[in-house]
């Protein structure tokens, strides 16, 4: 091992805005907030934080020209609830996906994906 995953950070107009939106689709912490920078995380799990960026240009899927920059999976135990819920919260459902996952963008264009925690239930 070279290294431990500490965060993922993600680049957006509005940290705090897309802060309270994954905090309300994981039901993580805010362990910490400024202006340009929010983290989120709970215990000793992987941390996902916020930066603000200038200019910001989100990704469009499935369009190479603007490719995603990442993206997050999201095991959920009904994914049919799961996905009636992040739209509500300002998701945008996207093109693609299949019977185990949904492929959305959040608030700021990055593309995400609602996965069945169990691919083997109908």
């Amino acid at each position: 091992m070279i290294g431990r995953l500490y965060e993922v950070v993600i680049d957006c107009p509005d940290p705090k805005a897309l802060a309270d939106f994954y905090q309300q689709l994981t039901g993580l912490d805010e362990l910490f907030a400024e202006d340009d920078w929010v983290t989120l995380g709970r215990g000793g799990e992987v941390r996902v934080a916020f930066q603000r960026a200038e200019d910001y240009q989100p990704p469009r899927w499935p369009d190479p020209a603007y490719p995603q920059h990442m993206h997050l999976d999201i095991f959920v135990p009904d994914l049919d609830e799961a996905s009636a819920t992040v739209e509500a919260l300002g998701a945008r459902r996207l093109a693609g996906g299949g019977r185990d996952f949904t492929v959305f963008a959040d608030p700021a264009g990055h593309p995400f994906c609602l996965c069945r925690d169990d691919p083997s239930a109908p």
